[in-house]
């Protein structure tokens, strides 16, 4: 792990062995990564990357597997895409003052083995502390494929007390409190984008185990033009999850016979960008 910080915001740890997602997210001593207590699916890259406080979906899916079109029987894609436990590469690292930065590139092999690149941006302004991730993903196959993209940002949701709200105008009435639904768990998705805004942005607080701070959420809707919530309190997971994502909650078939999921031809590139900061 890297630790990456500045004089302000958050301590991060980006996990060199998983995309350069990001593991650890402490606010003075207190992480707030939910470490174990998230539910097991079978599948240990990806209980890895849940373990941390943000990890990538995609480049070829982003929820449960689905059967891959056209390939043998039984074929599917992954859990959560491809992504996780591809190792990231650094070729930029300066966070000895002022602002940190870096930037790393992923290659990739899908699940229908071709290949496709990340390009990942991180940057922490060292005046505001706010924390910023730009994404660039390339097909770099022979190819076209249809790119899904998610982040799923993972809090402890031991972390919460009953004051913790949602709030966003994407939300219905603006507003939620963090254990919505029916438990021990519940999910929702939205689209995100509001009044023709090209960010979205959702609130996560006041958080007393930190002070009183509220994790405030901004993502591009260009392509990441739905946001999923979900929670899990269904012993051991104690988990909320805040997850923009390119598509809404479907199938692939559903999403392909409705002319939603778009082709990336070889050589093309999508952008994707995320901020967070607590304030």
């Amino acid at each position: 792990m890297k630790a990456f910080s500045t004089g302000l915001g958050p301590k991060l740890f980006l996990d060199e062995g998983s995309v350069f997602d990001i593991q650890g997210c402490f606010i003075g001593d207190t992480d707030l990564s939910p470490g174990r207590s998230i539910p097991d699916d079978g599948d240990s890259r990806i209980d890895h990357s849940l373990e941390g406080f943000l990890f990538t979906c995609g480049p070829d899916h982003i929820r449960h597997p689905e059967p891959i079109a056209g390939a043998a029987e039984g074929k599917t894609y992954p859990l959560h895409g491809s992504f996780s436990a591809h190792p990231a590469k650094i070729m930029f690292w300066d966070a000895q003052g002022g602002d940190a930065e870096c930037r790393a590139q992923v290659d990739v092999t899908m699940a229908t083995g071709e290949p496709a690149q990340l390009d990942r941006h991180w940057r922490i302004d060292g005046m505001t502390g706010e924390v910023c991730l730009l994404d660039k993903v390339t097909n770099t196959g022979t190819k076209a494929f249809a790119p899904v993209h998610m982040y799923h940002m993972n809090i402890g949701a031991w972390l919460f007390d009953e004051h913790v709200r949602l709030s966003g105008q994407m939300l219905e009435d603006g507003v939620l409190p963090w254990s919505f639904g029916p438990d021990p768990g519940s999910v929702f998705c939205v689209p995100a984008r509001q009044d023709g805004e090209q960010w979205a942005e959702l609130c996560l607080g006041p958080i007393a185990a930190i002070g009183g701070l509220t994790l405030k959420v901004k993502f591009k809707t260009d392509t990441l033009p739905h946001l999923q919530v979900w929670r899990n309190q269904k012993a051991p997971a104690h988990v909320l999850g805040i997850e923009p994502v390119s598509h809404r909650l479907a199938s692939r078939e559903e999403l392909a016979r409705q002319g939603e999921l778009v082709m990336l031809k070889p050589g093309e590139s999508i952008e994707y960008a995320l901020k967070f900061h607590f304030a």
